[in-house]
């Protein structure tokens, strides 16, 4: 599990969420079906851009790479081409976004409202072959490649509509977060725990994830009192929007795909948002502000600074975003796949550490 120093960034929102966006990838189906289905145009899908380091397991090659440079990298994976990776930390992930496209298949046949899944790696071309090869290994459905030969990707992300990117490179992290993409570090936790094959969990943090910083600000500034003075003053002005409330939004008009066939109870998209406020004192503001941003959150966890990890062991999501680097390790100490949001306030602390 390795930790970087993240560095304080301002998340600029350029391109807003569409109510059109769809999405691509099938999920849990046969290769033969799943190729008579055409893939949906990326302005229609909700795009996930995953990269090629938290998909799979390559810590390997990379340490390849590290010690004898690109050519002998290069030369090591034609050589392994007919050797799949191993499932990475984002793999679980991937595979309840095709399970769920599965689903949507079958309840609307010609629609494009499906996820869409960007392979996005910093490999040449050559390695192509080794990456398609493990794609067809674990009957995944990606028709999406970005192979940037060691150039940045960053500046394919709004070209391909991305509605979340996940990495495991902290640096390009937040120049797509600077960018206003939505965006995470994804960890590999030492144990992992077992996720729903059949259901999407994803989990949130609130305050400089799904809402801006600002009364992260108030509290790290002037401690928890002035900071419950402020919500309760506050209590029915919305706060502003955070980086991930797009991927939110996106994941909402899924499930009413879901609501609108009758299957609220048996939808295969579940959200959580799990957050340090208390109910009483600091919720009311968080909820009234989904609310009237039309969003709906499955379930809602205050735990008023109690530890997330043991909440988290229990929804067992497939991911979970958070900004504090601190919340990020006890969720991974717990098995859970965790991601790192590097915006607002906190990464000041945590950069000086």
């Amino acid at each position: 599990f390795h930790f970087f120093p993240p560095v304080e960034q301002f998340w600029h929102p350029k391109r807003p969420i569409s109510h059109e966006q769809s999405s691509t990838t099938r999920g849990h189906f046969s290769a033969s079906w799943a190729h008579e289905a055409p893939s949906p145009k990326p302005e229609n899908a909700v795009t996930i851009a995953v990269s090629t380091r938290v998909l799979f397991r390559t810590e390997r090659e990379q340490k390849v790479f590290e010690r004898h440079g690109v050519e002998e990298y290069l030369r090591y994976q034609i050589q392994h081409e007919n050797e799949p990776f191993a499932p990475g930390p984002a793999f679980p992930f991937v595979k309840a976004l095709e399970a769920v496209n599965s689903r949507l298949r079958q309840l609307y046949p010609q629609s494009e409202e499906l996820f869409d899944i960007v392979l996005v790696t910093y490999n040449h071309a050559h390695v192509g072959i080794r990456l398609i090869n493990t794609i067809n290994h674990h009957n995944l459905f990606i028709e999406r490649f970005c192979m940037t030969g060691g150039s940045s990707p960053i500046g394919y992300l709004a070209a391909w509509h991305t509605d979340l990117y996940l990495s495991a490179d902290a640096q390009k992290v937040r120049e797509a977060l600077a960018e206003g993409i939505a965006v995470a570090t994804v960890f590999m936790p030492e144990k992992q725990t077992e996720v729903s094959e059949s259901q999407l969990r994803v989990a949130f943090d609130g305050d400089a994830v799904l809402f801006s910083d600002e009364s992260e600000r108030i509290f790290k500034a002037h401690g928890l009192d002035k900071f419950f003075e402020h919500e309760r003053q506050n209590e029915d002005t919305l706060l502003d929007h955070g980086p991930l409330k797009g991927f939110l939004e996106a994941l909402g008009k899924l499930q009413k795909k879901f609501y609108a066939k009758g299957q609220r109870l048996d939808c295969p998209i579940r959200t959580y948002l799990v957050t340090a406020r208390s109910a009483a004192s600091s919720g009311l503001r968080a909820l009234k502000t989904l609310r009237a941003w039309g969003l709906e959150i499955d379930e809602a966890l205050f735990l008023a600074g109690a530890p997330k990890g043991p909440m988290l062991e229990k929804i067992r999501p497939h991911i979970y975003f958070d900004d504090q680097m601190f919340h990020v390790e006890g969720a991974a100490e717990m098995g859970t796949i965790a991601a790192h949001v590097p915006y607002g306030v906190a990464q000041k602390r945590q950069a000086g550490k």
